[in-house]
C-alpha cells in the first residue's frame, strides 16, 4: 500500500477527522448517520441507522439511505486509490443497480470487498489514457448478518490530462 492510500485510511479511520470529511463533503449522509465503520486498502464497512431521519412510511430504512450507504462504501474505496494521485483521475458514478430482499427495520452494514479491481480499473485509465469503468458489488446485512439489499455501482474513471 502507497503512503498516500494510506493517509487517507488513517483520515478516514480518525472519528472526529472522518465526520468533518462527511459533513463537508456528503452532509446528507452525515445527517442520516451513515458512518464508515471499517476501512482498509481492499474492503469498506458503512453502516447506516433506522431512525427517524432515514425511515420511510412503511417503517423501514429509506431506500436512498440504503443507497448512500452503499455508495459510500464503493467509493471510499475509490478515494484511497485516488488520494493525491498523479496523474490526478476524475471518477464519477455511471449506474446504479439494487435489489432488496428483506425490509431493513435496523441497523444496516454495507460492505464491499472490491478495493483490488478499483485499484487495478484506475491503474488502467492511467495507462490507457482512456476512461475506464468497473461495476463494484456493495451487499447489505442487518444486525442478525441477513442479507437485505444487494448494490452493484459502476463507477468510472479518467485520467485528467
Amino acid at each position: 500500500m502507497d503512503t498516500n492510500s494510506s493517509a487517507f485510511i488513517k483520515l478516514l479511520r480518525h472519528p472526529l477527522k472522518s465526520r468533518m470529511f462527511l459533513l463537508s463533503k456528503l452532509p446528507n449522509a452525515f445527517f442520516a448517520g451513515v458512518r464508515i465503520k471499517k476501512i482498509a486498502e481492499n474492503d469498506c464497512e458503512v453502516t447506516v441507522p433506522y431512525k427517524w431521519f432515514t425511515r420511510n412510511p412503511f417503517r423501514s430504512t429509506y431506500f436512498a439511505c440504503l443507497s448512500m450507504a452503499a455508495e459510500m462504501s464503493t467509493g471510499a474505496l475509490c478515494l484511497i486509490h485516488l488520494y493525491k494521485r498523479k496523474p490526478p483521475v476524475s471518477m464519477l458514478v455511471v449506474k446504479v443497480e439494487s435489489e432488496y430482499f428483506k425490509k431493513a427495520i435496523g441497523q444496516t452494514s454495507f460492505t464491499c470487498e472490491d478495493g483490488l479491481k478499483i485499484k487495478q480499473t484506475i491503474e488502467q485509465a492511467i495507462q490507457t489514457g482512456e476512461s475506464k469503468i468497473i461495476k463494484a458489488r456493495s451487499v447489505g446485512r442487518n444486525t442478525e448478518r441477513i442479507i437485505v439489499a444487494e448494490f452493484f455501482v459502476t463507477w468510472s474513471f479518467k485520467a485528467k490530462r
